[in-house]
């Protein structure tokens, strides 16, 4: 059973920081790739960062520059520390995995956390 809990969202000011931390419980971190991807009201999910097993990086443009996505493999956990922070950033914040490989690091994800809120005031 993969269980992928989120933690360290909160409410911050814009150009603040926070770091959020996915623990993967089962499976998925010999997966292919782990990911973060958003939802804010009203708006559909979208991608935000995703590292490969490999240790491959690929983030959202939005985000180039000011989110970087790391893993911890002892810890089975995967980071997404984020700064400089806009008010454009506030969303629900959910980390994703998948098990096999796929071309795209953007969809095909298996498993999902519950997600964390992250606000951010201007």
């Amino acid at each position: 059973q993969v269980r992928l809990v989120e933690s360290g969202g909160g409410l911050v000011q814009a150009g603040g920081s926070l770091r959020l931390s996915c623990a993967d419980s089962g499976r998925a971190f010999s997966g292919d790739a782990m990911g973060w991807f958003r939802q804010a009201p009203g708006k559909e999910r979208e991608f935000v960062a995703a590292i490969r097993r490999s240790g491959t990086k690929t983030y959202a443009d939005s985000v180039k520059g000011r989110f970087t996505i790391s893993r911890d493999n002892a810890k089975n956990t995967v980071y997404l520390q984020m700064n400089s922070l806009k008010p454009e950033d506030t969303a629900v914040y959910y980390c994703a995995a998948r098990d096999r490989w796929r071309a795209s690091p953007y969809s095909g994800y298996d498993y999902w956390g519950q997600g964390t809120q992250v606000t951010v005031s201007s």
